[in-house]
């Protein structure tokens, strides 16, 4: 299933960093932000956790909730978190069935051999619960200040 924008943002519940739980029901009436990232601890998800964590206290402002969403299980996650001090929720979706009710499980080739993986994507959902921005591919660099134009044009 692919999500677009203008959707009704699909229902989840999963465990998160810290003992959380991160819910659609828990987020109604509040805007927020779902990244799927590929795999806890790697560079590039280390930089763009760390670049949203930096951007948190101005999200934060603005009341919206970032929530990263992988397929790793919970202890990766929590010593993800822990290293480098990310407070917002990290989620544990093994089953990806979040993962692919967003758009975010693809099928991706390297060296020729195909396979299904996360493919680093954000959305951007509005406080009725409604896709406003859908951030496909993601390149890391700059993203995460991307992301805060767009949720401060949401108003």
């Amino acid at each position: 299933m692919s999500i677009s924008e203008g959707d009704k943002a699909p229902d989840f519940s999963l465990p998160a960093s810290g003992g959380r739980t991160v819910s659609l029901k828990d987020l109604k009436g509040k805007p927020f932000v779902l990244y799927f990232y590929p795999k806890a601890d790697t560079p590039g998800c280390t930089k763009e956790a760390c670049a949203f964590e930096e951007a948190l206290p101005q999200l934060g402002k603005i009341g919206v909730t970032v929530i990263g969403v992988s397929k790793d299980e919970m202890k990766p996650i929590e010593k993800f978190a822990a290293k480098y001090n990310l407070t917002f929720p990290l989620a544990s979706d093994p089953e990806t069935t979040t993962i692919a009710a967003y758009g975010a499980w693809q099928e991706k080739s390297m060296y020729g051999k195909k396979y299904m993986g996360i493919e680093r994507s954000t959305v951007l959902v509005d406080a009725k619960g409604k896709i406003a921005k859908i951030w496909p591919k993601v390149k890391v660099e700059g993203h995460a200040a991307e992301v805060l134009a767009a949720v401060k044009s949401l108003g």
